[in-house]
């Protein structure tokens, strides 16, 4: 059962000011009110707990250059990440980060070396460590996206994913070139835990200001004990 605190915090999270139709301030009233319905129904599928599929579920903030992961409708966790340079938005060629309602469609390099280099989703075999001097591949783990919406539609044609990245000091920057980058110990214990469905939502508004699992932060493995013990 979803919290009287998350209940609280999902007021922030009303549509009408944190929607992809909010976001691109459609003009026309009946535009607007079709959107506003829509993105009722994608944010009542974001945080439902009834859907068939994964528990977990990651909210994105190109504000806060942050991460929540939400489990059964409560906050337990938050990473630093980082959205495109380029800005927000969907066209192919912009090398932006897309906006709305996407899931996890393909997991790649499980159990791969951490700072593992992938070319074309494949590994290669090298090995970087953090911050290496002129480097800047795909390392670690990759979660490939895929868009639900017609405003994100293009997301898994443009090889838009979840990975971790060498480049650890800018992390918390506005820097990828249309991913989420992670630094590398934090992709692991997000990859190792987030199944194929999960739902992620992108926006450019603030995360909520809630406090994670009473004030601190906790493993998102260490969560699953916390919420048995609840």
């Amino acid at each position: 059962m979803t919290s009287t605190f998350f209940l609280s915090q999902r007021a922030k999270f009303h549509p009408d000011q944190n929607s992809v139709a909010a976001d691109q301030s459609l003009a026309k009233p009946a535009c607007r009110n079709a959107s506003v319905f829509l993105a009722l129904v994608l944010m009542a599928l974001f945080f439902s707990g009834c859907e068939v599929v994964p528990q977990q579920k990651i909210l994105i903030s190109a504000a806060d250059q942050k991460m929540a992961i939400y489990r059964d409708g409560v906050p337990i966790r938050i990473f630093r990440v980082s959205t495109s340079k380029f800005g927000l938005g969907d066209r192919p060629g912009s090398y932006a980060t897309p906006l709305g309602l996407l899931r996890v469609k393909k997991k790649i390099g499980e159990n791969v070396k951490v700072g593992t280099v992938f070319k074309g989703r494949a590994s290669t075999g090298e090995v970087l460590k953090v911050d290496a001097p002129g480097r800047d591949p795909i390392v670690t783990r990759i979660l490939w996206l895929e868009g639900l919406e017609a405003s994100n539609k293009n997301a898994f044609k443009r090889y838009i994913y979840i990975h971790g990245t060498p480049e650890e000091r800018n992390i918390g920057k506005p820097v990828s070139y249309g991913c989420i980058r992670m630094c590398s110990r934090d992709i692991v214990e997000l990859f190792d835990d987030t199944e194929v469905n999960t739902r992620i939502f992108i926006t450019r508004k603030p995360l909520p200001r809630n406090k994670v699992m009473g004030g601190r932060e906790v493993s998102l493995s260490e969560s699953r004990k916390v919420s048995k013990n609840e």
